[in-house]
C-alpha cells in the first residue's frame, strides 16, 4: 500500500490513489467508530446494487490513523464536468438529478434511520430551546420514508467515467429516510457554495423530475440547514441562521 500519491486533501483525511484503489486515510483525531461506520455504511450501499466503488479493506497504519481502501473510479466529477463545459451545465444537472432518483429508489434497510440523526443534530446546536422545539416538532410531523439518503450529495460526489457511467462517491453520511429532506440538504449545499442559482435550476429540476411539491422539499430546509450548523463554519452561521429562524414566524 503506497501513500505517494494525493488525489485531494480535507480538514480531516488524506486521499491517495495506489493503482486500481484508492486509500482514504483520516486523521489521527478521527474517531474509530465513525471511519467504521462510513465503510459499514458503503459496504451495505453497495450490496443494494446501487454503482458505487467497492470496499477492499478497513486498516490502521502503523502511526495509528485509519485508512478505509477502496475502488478507483476513473473519470471526472460532476463538478468538475460543469466547470469544464459551461455551456451543457444543465445536461449535468440532468445527470446529477437523474442519478439522485435513482439511488432514492434504493432501500438499505440496516441504515440509520434519518430522522433519528436529524433529532441528534438538532439537539447539538446552539439554538434556543424554542427553535430547537419548533424544529423537532416540525420534523416529527414529516412523513416517514426509507429511501436511501446519501446526506451529501453535490456534484463534487458523483465520478463519470469515459463511457458516461456514473458512480455516487462518499458515504460517510448515508441514511434512510425522506427523499425530499436529502434533496433539501442539495439544495442547501449548492447555496452555501454561493450556486444559488444552480441550487433554483436543481431544485426546479429535481421536483418536476419525482412529482414533488417544491414547497414541501422546502420545509426540510430548516431541518437540514439546523443539522448543518453543528458543522461550525463560521463563513456559514449568517445563512443557515436566516434559514432556521423561518421555524419562529410559521
Amino acid at each position: 500500500m503506497k501513500l505517494e500519491n494525493v488525489m485531494a486533501k480535507r480538514a480531516d483525511k488524506i486521499i491517495y490513489r495506489d493503482g486500481d484503489r484508492v486509500i482514504k486515510v483520516f486523521s489521527a483525531d478521527k474517531k474509530k467508530s465513525d471511519v467504521l461506520n462510513e465503510a459499514l455504511n458503503q459496504a451495505r450501499v453497495e450490496e443494494s446494487g446501487l454503482q458505487i466503488p467497492k470496499i477492499f479493506d478497513v486498516t490502521r497504519l502503523e502511526d495509528g490513523r485509519w485508512a478505509i481502501v477502496m475502488e478507483h473510479v476513473e473519470g471526472k466529477t460532476i463538478a468538475q464536468l460543469m466547470e469544464e463545459d459551461a455551456a451543457h451545465v444543465d445536461k449535468w444537472l440532468q445527470t446529477f438529478v437523474d442519478l439522485q432518483l435513482k439511488m432514492h429508489e434504493k432501500k438499505v434497510p440496516l441504515l440509520n434511520k434519518l430522522k433519528d440523526k436529524m433529532m441528534r443534530k438538532i439537539g447539538e446546536t446552539d439554538y434556543s430551546a424554542t427553535v430547537r422545539y419548533e424544529l423537532n416538532v416540525r420534523l416529527e410531523s414529516m412523513p416517514k420514508h426509507t429511501k436511501l439518503c446519501h446526506g451529501d450529495y453535490n456534484p463534487s460526489n458523483v465520478i463519470v467515467d469515459k463511457n458516461g457511467n456514473a458512480s455516487i462517491i462518499d458515504w460517510a453520511h448515508a441514511t434512510q429516510g425522506n427523499a425530499s429532506a436529502d434533496a433539501a440538504r442539495t439544495y442547501l449545499l449548492f447555496c452555501l457554495s454561493d450556486k444559488k442559482d444552480l441550487a433554483e435550476k436543481y431544485l426546479k429540476l429535481f421536483c418536476e423530475k419525482s412529482d414533488t411539491a417544491k414547497q414541501y422539499v422546502l420545509k426540510w430546509l430548516p431541518i437540514v440547514a439546523a443539522s448543518q450548523s453543528v458543522k461550525g463554519k463560521p463563513e456559514e452561521k449568517a445563512m443557515l441562521s436566516e434559514w432556521v429562524d423561518v421555524v419562529e414566524y410559521e
